[in-house]
């Protein structure tokens, strides 16, 4: 006698198709609606997502961008502003509650991914004043921030230029809780509070090597 197998694959949850649908049509929307400087094709943006249509002209969005849960994407500079100030190119993944405020410019290059709970900002609130609440205090002038391709930055990270250019090189790894205020060299991982090189690749040596490598101005623009 033949035995019924037990091996079936449970069917999932019907609902959880529910909020996949919501994002589809959500996507379709602001492509439809939203007056972005520029929007790739395979668009996936969580219907919970944050943005906001006045300052959509100042946002250029790549191909395969997917952005999940409460994910914020929030432009501080003036409305007169012509270029865009966000700027998140081909196959960036934007994790849950992660917040990118610009006022001035950040570029996430392509293929990078940004885990949950992350924020990119360039720039932040004056305090000097103490007759006044900080919340009432103009936003300071900032700076620029480039995260160059093929990088990861870890949950829990901050990543605050608050002049300058702030840029993380190409692959590389930010790790979980890290707070970046200053560029780091492609093919590193850095972690801390403030973070640190604590591993690199030499290219000289063709290895991975602990501790800091340095970085050139020229090696942060590979």
């Amino acid at each position: 006698m033949r035995r019924r197998s037990n091996n079936r694959v449970p069917l999932e949850d019907p609902l959880i198709y529910v909020p996949k649908a919501l994002t589809k049509l959500h996507s379709i929307w602001l492509r439809l609606t939203y007056p972005f400087a520029s929007l790739g094709r395979k668009l996936s943006i969580h219907f919970s997502c944050r943005l906001h249509r006045s300052r959509a002209r100042q946002i250029k969005i790549g191909s395969s961008v997917f952005m999940e849960k409460d994910a914020w994407i929030n432009v501080s500079a003036a409305e007169k502003e012509e270029d865009p100030v966000i700027v998140l190119d081909d196959n960036v993944v934007i994790g849950p509650r992660t917040q990118i405020s610009a006022k001035n410019y950040i570029h996430i290059e392509r293929d990078t991914l940004v885990g949950s709970s992350v924020l990119i900002q360039d720039h932040n609130h004056a305090y000097e004043d103490i007759t006044k609440p900080i919340a009432d205090q103009p936003l300071t002038e900032g700076g620029r921030i480039r995260i160059r391709e093929g990088s990861w930055i870890g949950s829990g990270s901050v990543i605050m230029c608050a002049k300058g250019e702030l840029i993380v090189g190409r692959h590389c790894v930010v790790g979980a809780n890290s707070v970046v205020l200053r560029s780091c060299p492609p093919y590193s991982v850095v972690f801390g509070n403030p973070a640190r090189v604590v591993r690199f690749y030499d290219l000289v040596k063709n290895k991975w090597t602990l501790g800091s490598g340095g970085s050139t101005d020229s090696e942060l623009d590979q």
